[in-house]
């Protein structure tokens, strides 16, 4: 999909649009009595400014946008088209628009938003047919394909948080399926192009993925699958949440924190661990369901992933390892995206680093968040890529992460 050509995009973007529809119409059979109240939650947005949202970016970059067809080098500062909804900028700028003060907007209700959404669609869909067939011409409609991805994503991570029931087959989508568990395997030394190529006819790149750059990878061993619930059961039954030695100081503050609140005996939405049976019963979009000992353990942070590796003897991936082992060892039996990876790695700009049009994506967060590789069950499959780079601030757990383990 990062090359994909006019059909296909427009294909995609009509998809992506379909299941927004689809995840938000669970939201309405539970939530729309309610006004679609949610908690006031910094990991969360509610379900009304995230439709609007989607729509806005799209029009904001396609649309209203001027200098579209320049792709990368398009002015993030020019000045844009009025949009067709007055308000827009005003409800649903992300940069502009505070977090908090989403919850008391007055945005438009569903119907409206569903319009809002439907005629933006249609102007991208128009321009499409008349663009050009370069990635520079492409390269807006492919991020706000993604963009949309991303909050499709994200909507079910909400769904998550706030115990929303799912229909059936969302459910059995949802559910990361038991793995057939392999032995570590060795990764032989190379010199590895670290990166996503940004020349012309390579596609698109996220800009934290460029530049391509030549990284010299030792030998080193890696988990064939992300660790299972089996594994971490033995973690939580050797008194792992009790041993200081095991965290790293910010994350045994952050396991302390947790004490004085609800406690923290295992990763999140766990209501029981059985210690004898090794039996999880983790609450899966408000059902709780006992998860299966071959399943990726799921919804912990990285100071958890990181105490399990302390306490197993092992360390948490760098990402060129992580992204050596994605392509080069699948048919050996590497499985990947079945839940986001903790890597070991801080979120850091490549060498070369220069933002792209839209700027706040990456740059704001470098250094303070932990990268995730991979992808999850609820990510769809044209986003999954082994060079894109998630991240979120290691105290995040809502996310649907797990991690895997290398050889110290």
């Amino acid at each position: 999909m990062r090359k994909a050509d006019r059909e296909l995009l427009s294909l995609a973007l009509m998809d992506a649009r379909n299941h927004t529809l689809h995840l938000f119409g669970q939201y309405q059979n539970a939530l729309e009595d309610t006004g679609f109240a949610v908690p006031l939650l910094a990991t969360l947005n509610p379900p009304l400014w995230e439709l609007g949202h989607v729509a806005w970016f799209q029009e904001r970059w396609i649309g209203r946008n001027l200098q579209r067809a320049r792709g990368t080098r398009c002015d993030p500062a020019q000045a844009r088209q009025a949009s067709i909804e007055p308000n827009a900028d005003r409800w649903w700028d992300s940069d502009q628009v505070p977090h908090d003060s989403r919850w008391t907007l007055d945005v438009p209700d569903m119907a409206n938003c569903r319009a809002y959404m439907l005629n933006t669609l249609e102007s991208t869909l128009e321009l499409l047919e008349k663009a050009d067939s370069d990635d520079d011409a492409l390269y807006f409609y492919r991020l706000c394909l993604f963009h949309e991805d991303m909050h499709c994503e994200a909507l079910t991570i909400m769904a998550q948080t706030i115990g929303l029931s799912l229909d059936k087959p969302l459910q059995l989508a949802f559910t990361p399926p038991p793995m057939a568990l392999r032995e570590p395997m060795l990764i032989p030394a190379t010199t590895w192009q670290m990166g996503s190529a940004s020349s012309a006819g390579s596609g698109f790149a996220f800009d934290n993925e460029k530049v391509v750059h030549a990284i010299s990878v030792p030998e080193f061993e890696i988990d064939a699958q992300p660790v299972t619930w089996a594994q971490y059961v033995e973690f939580v039954a050797d008194g792992g949440y009790d041993r200081q030695e095991l965290w790293h100081p910010d994350g045994w503050q952050w396991l302390q924190a947790q004490a004085a609140g609800e406690g923290r005996r295992g990763p999140r939405y766990v209501e029981q661990i059985g210690i004898g049976s090794g039996a999880v019963i983790q609450t899966r979009f408000g059902q709780p369901m006992r998860m299966q000992g071959t399943q990726p353990a799921m919804h912990m942070t990285w100071w958890e992933a990181d105490a399990w590796c302390r306490w197993a003897g092992r360390r948490l991936p760098a990402e060129v390892e992580w992204e050596v082992a994605a392509h080069t060892a699948s048919r050996r039996g590497f499985r990947w995206g079945g839940v986001w990876e903790w890597m070991g790695t801080t979120f850091r700009p490549y060498p070369g680093f220069a933002t792209d049009p839209y700027q706040t994506y990456s740059e704001p967060w470098f250094g303070t968040h932990k990268v995730l590789r991979g992808g999850s069950f609820a990510t769809r499959a044209r986003m999954k890529y082994p060079k894109y780079r998630n991240f979120y601030l290691p105290e995040r757990d809502d996310v649907f992460c797990g991690f895997r383990s290398c050889a110290l």
